[in-house]
Formats: C-alpha cells, structure tokens, sequence
C-alpha cells in the first residue's frame, strides 16, 4: 500500500500547495484535507472533509481515512478580519485537542507532522544569537500567541509521551514570506511607509515560501521526533530589509509606538499583533542545524535571498 496522508487547513494557501505536490508523488496513495474552507485550487486526487477542527465528531472521519500520517496545518497566527482573538485561541487549542484526540483513536496513524511557530521563543533584548530547540523555557511567555503556541506544544508532547509508536514532529516556523502567501512580514513590506522602534535595528530571520513547503515535505517523508527550527539560512537588519523593499521607515519612540500603529490601524493600514511588534523592536534568530541534519532539508533560500525574491515579484 502507498502513503495516506491527512491535511487539516487544506483551505490555505499553504494547505492547497502541500496537497497538490503530493498529489504529484505516486508514493502517495491517498490524501485528504479537512477544512471549513474550500482548498484556494481545484485539486485532482485530495478527498476534501469539510468539518471544523474544534468539533469532537472529526474522531470518526479522521479514524475513516486510514491515514498513516497526519499533517496540522491549522495553527492560525494573526486573527483576520472578523475573527476576534478568543476565537483564533479556539482554533488553535480547542482545535488541536480535538485533532489529538481523534488521532489517539485512529489505530493506523504513525506520525503526526505539526506547522507550529518560532514565536514560542518569544523575541527579548537579551536572546540568544540563535534559538536552539531546547531553549524555549528561557524567557517568560509574554503574549497570548505564545501561550496558546505553549499549550498547542504541551499538548502534543504529552500525546507523544502516551503512545510511543506515533512519531509527533513539531515544526517551528520563522514568519514566511513569498509573493504567494499574505503574511504579517509581507504586509508590513508593502506599506508606504514602514513604522520602527526609534534606535532599534533587530536581526530578523524569515523562510522563503518554497522552504517552507519543502520542510513539511521533508519531514511528511521523514519524520522526527520533537521540535525541529524552520527558517532561511542567517538574519537580516530591519533597516536594511526595508531599504530592500524600496520603503521608508518611520521610526517612532517605543511608548508611543503602539497608539500610532493603532491610530493607522483605524485609517485602514495593517494591524500588528503583539508578537509582531516585539518582533520589530527586538528581532529572533533560530539554529537549523537539526532541520538540515536529520529532517534532510537545506534551505534554498538565505533570509536576504528571501527578501530579494519577494522585491523581484
């Protein structure tokens, strides 16, 4: 028999791209994608379960796919428009619980692939060069995202521990950034203007979109156990990442930061979430010697790469 592999959030942009090049691989036998929404292109081979993550009743469609591998892709990062914060927690808590549950009553499953976040690390004036993955205790845990990210991470590292026959691999995604994919980077980019902490220039770390596809890839074909970093390869300056992009900074002083981007906000420029701005003023920085070592998987992309391809399209 080939490979069965279950998607939740197929309905992204991200979801859809990972089922489509599966879909293209003979070794894959079956795929499915569970989601609310309809994948963002038509696709050939992948069976679509519309159902709600957060629901108890995935249990029997989950356990009725007969996957061996089960891909969490739907860990929601910044709440959209007319999402309120209590219900991207639900999402992501309520509905990983839920998955975890059904995954605990399908006999067949054998590795659950998770696209987590570097944002557990938090990002903190006296960080670490680079994050290794045994470094998430470091700092408190300082925003609500983090917290659920915390919890989301709990949660399956005590699945993992009940039933050892399951490999759980958690994936730690830098933000992403792609001419494809509308993130908080990418947005940020793409303003006339692009507010900073006055005399802050942090390290910033992304991964290129196509890095990012091709990490779940590698570790749906060889999974790993515990946390694994995902990022492009080095940081970049904020200062010049901007310069990069052909925009402007507006560098504003750190206590007024937040009533000015939230005055922005309400004439209809981006909004920026907690993390995001510790992000700007402080920046991150992860090690992927894991992920190149033992998931197989070498960044085509270094982080000015990365800018330089999002400028280009």
């Amino acid at each position: 028999m080939g490979r069965r592999v279950l998607i939740t959030g197929v309905g992204s942009y991200l979801g859809t791209l990972l089922a489509a090049r599966l879909e293209d691989d003979p070794e894959f036998e079956a795929l499915f994608g569970l989601d609310t929404r309809r994948p963002r292109f038509p696709l050939t081979r992948t069976q679509v379960i519309e159902a709600d993550i957060r629901d108890p009743e995935i249990a029997p469609l989950v356990a009725r796919t007969e996957a061996d591998t089960v891909v969490h892709n739907s860990i929601v990062r910044q709440p959209g428009p007319g999402m309120s914060p209590r219900a991207m927690h639900d999402i992501n808590v309520i509905g990983s619980l839920q998955l975890l549950s059904a995954c605990g009553q399908a006999p067949t499953i054998e590795a659950i692939v998770i696209r987590g976040s570097a944002g557990i690390y938090g990002a903190e004036p006296h960080a670490p060069q680079f994050f290794g993955e045994e470094m998430t205790r470091l700092f408190p845990l300082r925003t609500r995202f983090q917290r659920d990210v915390a919890e989301i991470e709990n949660y399956f590292e005590t699945h993992s521990r009940r039933h050892p026959n399951v490999t759980c691999t958690m994936l730690r995604y830098q933000p992403a950034i792609g001419r494809s994919l509308a993130t908080q980077i990418g947005r940020y980019l793409s303003q006339p203007v692009c507010p900073t902490y006055l005399g802050f220039d942090p390290r910033i770390q992304l991964v290129h979109e196509d890095d990012a596809l091709e990490a779940l890839i590698a570790a749906i074909r060889n999974p790993v156990r515990g946390a694994v970093n995902v990022a492009a390869r080095g940081t970049i300056g904020l200062a010049r990442m901007i310069h990069a992009a052909r925009r402007r900074r507006f560098p504003i002083a750190g206590p007024l930061f937040g009533p000015l981007t939230g005055t922005g906000r309400r004439l209809g420029l981006d909004a920026y979430s907690d993390d995001f701005q510790r992000l700007l003023r402080y920046g991150r920085g992860v090690d992927i010697g894991r992920l190149e070592r033992e998931l197989g998987h070498t960044p085509r992309y270094s982080t000015v790469e990365a800018v330089e391809s999002w400028v280009a399209a």
